[in-house]
């Protein structure tokens, strides 16, 4: 018994083991594809549309429309139906976009010199200097300008070939500070049937220090000429750190990591996803920048999507990337190109498939597909032959056991060797003239007694009797008929 539980253990074992590297590849590991389809470059306009109410001389109403940049930088989309997150300084400007209209109309129809700039300047003149105090806001009853401000935020997806227009959004729930979460929800038409790629969101950000990441955005609007940009970073202390941010800091300090990625913050990376090495979620977005960059964690960015309203989910384009992307990193890739074909059709246009669709078609049936290798090998590592061999072994030696004990128990034993010849025996032959005597059989062997010598009487002397067995014995016989033994004559 000891030993079959040994031989169950041992066999459930070996399955476990076996199944660990399929377990393994459930999800990609450390790479940067489950979110980059999901990267937007984010561009933000202030359309200001302003009156001016010039009085000093005739009354004119002048009127001019400016579009005066709030910024630009990187967003992420969080769920199928375009909601998006990024930075508030990216879609929101802190400084008041009506006093560079003001700024701007005023000089252009006075012909006065005035920076076009958010300040609030003065002239020497009285007379026009009151006129512009009267334009800037906030507006009042005696005010010489009337202005519209609109928001016009224009999200550029990641798909080829380059949308030129990209997709219309608005501002759904902007933050307190210009580092703060923005949540935005496009408004305009979303291509493929079943909505806009998405990334995942970690559930918390790595404790450990020096942790590495990888920060995916773009640079400029996103074409042939312009792919996403990725770069690595590692995290230095703070833990989740708030609002204030993380800072980087490379523990082999070999590179300024705040420095390096300040930079690309003011070149377009502001907002950008900071995405985990682990498996591949979304763990915070880069803010700062200059020489100070640092990153704020997924604990605001859930925090700030429940505040609009929104809940961050996966869609079917994901759940159909991210199989054949586990098929694709672990070289199958004869079984990961009509995954990504998939992709293609629910989400035309996806770069991030088209190019690993192009690579797996390369690599199909080649020496590195393990598809391939898997077909011209039928016998599966997985299921060892060696437990059905010993369970065979087990088996044959049981049943030579039981045949043997059976056997002994039905072999036959040897007769009594005193027994009486059984029917159809040679009989002692009988002498001339005899006649045969019937011996009676009995059913079953009878214990024999000591042979003793019976005495005999004289009653009658014609009759005789077998002095070895008492039998009775005829005239003629000269042998016992049962014994065998000599009559005495």
């Amino acid at each position: 018994m000891a030993r079959l539980t040994a031989l169950a253990g041992g066999v459930a074992a070996t399955l476990v083991l076996l199944a660990l590297p399929v377990a393994a590849h459930e999800h990609p590991s450390g790479i940067t594809d489950l979110v980059t389809p999901a990267v937007v470059r984010v561009e933000a306009t202030a359309h200001v549309e302003i009156t001016l109410l010039d009085h000093i001389g005739d009354l004119m109403h002048v009127e001019r429309s400016y579009d005066v940049p709030i910024g630009v930088g990187t967003g992420t989309v969080v769920n199928p139906e375009g909601a998006i997150v990024t930075l508030t300084r990216v879609v929101k400007n802190e400084q008041d976009v009506a006093v560079y209209a003001a700024n701007r109309i005023f000089a252009e129809h006075h012909d006065v010199k005035i920076p076009a700039d958010f300040k609030r300047h003065k002239l020497k003149d009285d007379l026009f200097d009151r006129h512009l105090q009267q334009c800037y806001p906030p507006k009042s009853a005696k005010a010489t300008c009337i202005v519209d401000v609109t928001t016009d935020i224009t999200v550029f997806p990641n798909v080829s070939p380059a949308d030129p227009k990209g997709l219309k959004a608005e501002l759904v729930k902007a933050g307190p500070r210009p580092d703060s979460p923005a949540v935005l929800m496009t408004s305009s038409r979303i291509i493929g049937s079943v909505g806009l790629p998405t990334a995942p969101l970690a559930d918390k950000v790595p404790d450990q220090q020096g942790s590495p990441t990888n920060i995916a955005g773009f640079l400029g609007r996103p074409g042939p000429n312009v792919k996403e940009t990725v770069e690595i970073a590692h995290l230095g202390k703070g833990g989740n750190a708030g609002e204030a941010g993380r800072p980087f800091a490379d523990p082999d300090k070999k590179v300024d990591e705040p420095v390096k990625m300040g930079g690309l913050a003011d070149r377009g990376l502001r907002g950008a996803p900071v995405i985990g090495d682990k498996d591949g979620h979304i763990i915070g977005l880069l803010i700062g920048g200059g020489k100070d960059a640092r990153m704020i964690g997924v604990r605001e960015i859930n925090a700030a999507l429940t505040k609009a309203g929104v809940t961050p989910r996966r869609g079917p384009i994901d759940t159909a990337f991210e199989a054949a992307l586990t098929r694709y990193h672990t070289k199958y890739y004869t079984e990961a190109a009509p995954g990504f074909q998939r992709v293609l059709e629910l989400y035309p246009g996806n770069v991030v498939a088209a190019n690993l669709l192009k690579d797996s078609l390369a690599k199909r049936g080649g020496p590195e597909d393990q598809g391939t290798k898997k077909a011209a090998a039928p016998v599966s590592r997985s299921t060892p032959l060696w437990p059905f061999i010993v369970a065979a072994g087990v088996l044959f030696m049981a049943a030579g056991a039981g045949a043997f004990v059976l056997w002994r128990r039905r072999a036959p034993e040897d007769p009594p060797p005193d027994l009486p010849p059984l029917v159809g025996q040679q009989q002692p032959p009988l002498d001339e003239g005899a006649n045969q005597t019937v011996v009676v059989r009995r059913s079953q062997p009878f214990a024999i007694v000591p042979q003793q010598k019976q005495v005999l009487t004289a009653q009658d002397p014609s009759v005789k009797y077998c002095t070895a067995c008492g039998m009775r014995l005829g005239h003629a016989h000269r042998f016992c008929g049962y014994c065998g033994h000599p009559s005495e004559t």
